[in-house]
């Protein structure tokens, strides 16, 4: 009788292994299914313009010509200073809350940000739209102008919506998750290395700056690579406040478009089907991008984990 309920139980046992085990190729196959599918839609496209598509300024639905290069464009620049602006405060806050904050003053400052992470993105779109926008045109833009006009990033009339608007609503955005990643890597530095530095009379922002921070590089610019993936593949929020403009501009001040943005303001009207197809390539592009993106960033915080549990 012992004998059979082990081997129920060891049947059971295998049958939630394979189940779990098909589960997880099944996700591995859904990502190499969704490739196909979208390449072949864009198979037209990806045949009549080949890399001149990545080249080229020309949108004409009307004319049939297509060239993704001022979307890829507006993409890079919103979320290089996405990612500029969000970087520093989002590391300065994890390190505050892994290292100095209270336990009370921790966990509510957690919680806030959180939530901040679970907002929706219509609602940023919503509040820069209604906002920021507003503020920058009559008041942030002229300054910079003013002030900093002789650059070539601040020429231009204020706007405000444009690119600037785009990158500080994407920040807001993606610094909740930079945060929420930094600070898990930085609480798993070992503590032996903190005891080490401070049982040689180093303060504590020594202790961050030249034991903490350089152990935790790696898992920090992964935490910064999967902020940059969110904030390539943000849609709304971005279609709202960045003025929907296919221009090549260095100013911050200037409307622009991006990948995301084209997609959900042309994909409904697309009558012909070179123009969809085009849509649909500029998707692979951002899917490809973002994708590549995520596995790298992945990769760096599991080789930070893995020296953490093997530094023991």
């Amino acid at each position: 009788m012992n004998y059979q309920k082990l081997l129920v139980i060891d049947l059971k046992d295998k049958v939630f292994e394979w189940a779990t085990r098909i589960a997880s190729l099944a996700m591995i196959l859904l990502i190499f299914i969704m490739i196909f599918s979208i390449g072949y839609n864009a198979a037209p496209s990806i045949r009549e313009f080949g890399w001149s598509f990545l080249t080229s300024r020309v949108w004409n639905p009307v004319q049939g010509v297509f060239g993704a290069l001022p979307y890829i464009f507006g993409t890079l620049v919103s979320t290089a200073l996405a990612l500029l602006l969000a970087g520093p405060l989002s590391l300065a806050a994890a390190i505050f809350l892994a290292e100095f904050a209270p336990i009370r003053i921790k966990n509510l400052l957690g919680f806030l940000i959180d939530v901040l992470a679970a907002i929706p993105s219509i609602i940023y779109g919503l509040w820069g739209n209604f906002v920021l926008v507003p503020v920058l045109m009559k008041s942030f833009e002229p300054w910079l102008g003013k002030n900093l006009g002789f650059l070539p990033f601040f020429q231009g009339p204020p706007y405000g919506v444009g690119m600037l608007a785009a990158g500080i609503v994407l920040a807001i955005m993606i610094s909740p998750v930079i945060t929420v990643l930094c600070r898990e890597v930085i609480g798993i530095v070992p503590g032996s290395q903190r005891e080490a530095m401070l049982a040689m009379g180093a303060t504590r922002w020594e202790v961050v700056k030249y034991t903490v921070l350089p152990y935790a590089r790696q898992g920090i610019i992964g935490g910064f690579a999967l902020g940059l993936g969110k904030a390539i593949g943000e849609t709304l929020a971005v279609t709202m406040v960045i003025g929907n403009r296919p221009e090549i501009s260095w100013s911050l001040f200037s409307p622009s478009h991006t990948m995301t943005s084209v997609i959900i303001n042309e994909f409904a009207e697309a009558i012909n089907p070179l123009h969809t197809a085009a849509l649909i390539h500029i998707a692979l592009l951002l899917f490809l991008i973002t994708l590549i993106i995520n596995i790298i960033a992945r990769v760096m915080i599991y080789r930070f984990r893995w020296r953490k549990e093997w530094s023991f």
